[in-house]
């Protein structure tokens, strides 16, 4: 079933993004060589807590920690560990997500490692180009296809690989609610929009070939060719004249 949110409840989901997307950006400024995503992991649950809210991924489905720290050829739900050390040249997708006043918002950035080579950047750059397309493809009356439809077009026509087996969904007072949010498909195919549906929209995309498989930890995704992955996402609400990016920085 499909949840469509009160204008009050968008007010809280509002804040709650706003207060995501600062703590994000706060810990973009951490990434650092030499510094181990354990580490970042205990600085963004401080941050959450001292907010006032509760870290979203903690425990969520046997995942032990705050944040997702997925590295390289890591697409999503890398476990972070103090022996995890950040190297100069890595790419790093921090995926964040708290519980505000009882509604859940999720967002996730790639960012650079030091100094990185031109086909890392323009991956990361691109993958953000993707999630901006999708994004403004949302008003009432579109579907998630449409929203796919933009993102895989884009994507293909650089030259990478769009994961299919990972997507967005919905969200509010579950950290997954429908509908799902595939980034590829037909347009005006899927389920069709309507004002106070709120969605996570998150292209994952590869260097090389877009599948993907689990990693020996039972948690992450990795590409399967070894290639490197860039993943971003933001928390929208459809509104009645189009979409409000509740997490944006």
């Amino acid at each position: 079933m499909i949840s469509v949110k009160t204008p009050e409840e968008i007010v809280i989901m509002r804040e709650g993004g706003h207060m995501l997307a600062r703590i994000l950006k706060e810990l973009m400024g951490e990434v650092e060589v030499g510094v181990s995503t354990g580490a970042l992991d205990k600085i963004a649950e401080q941050k959450i807590r001292k907010a006032g809210a509760l870290p979203a991924f903690l425990h969520y489905q046997g995942f032990p920690s705050t944040m997702c720290t997925s590295v390289n050829e890591e697409v999503v739900h890398a476990i972070p560990s103090d022996k995890r050390i950040l190297n100069e040249g890595d790419i790093i997708t921090l995926d964040l997500g708290l519980i505000y006043k009882g509604y859940y918002l999720d967002m996730a950035r790639t960012v650079p490692v030091g100094e990185i080579d031109p086909e890392a950047r323009r991956l990361v750059e691109v993958t953000m180009a993707a999630l901006r397309l999708g994004i403004k493809k949302v008003r009432p009356g579109a579907t998630t296809g449409d929203v796919g439809n933009a993102i895989q077009q884009f994507v293909e026509e650089k030259g990478y690989g769009i994961v299919r087996d990972l997507c967005g969904h919905g969200i509010g007072k579950e950290l997954h609610e429908e509908p799902q949010v595939l980034n590829y498909g037909e347009r005006k195919t899927g389920v069709k929009l309507q004002a106070g549906m709120v969605i996570c929209i998150e292209p994952m995309v590869t260097m090389g070939d877009f599948n993907v498989k689990r990693a020996k930890d039972g948690q992450a995704f990795v590409t399967r060719d070894g290639s490197l992955a860039a993943h971003f996402e933001d928390t929208i609400a459809v509104t009645s004249s189009g979409h409000e990016v509740l997490t944006n920085l």
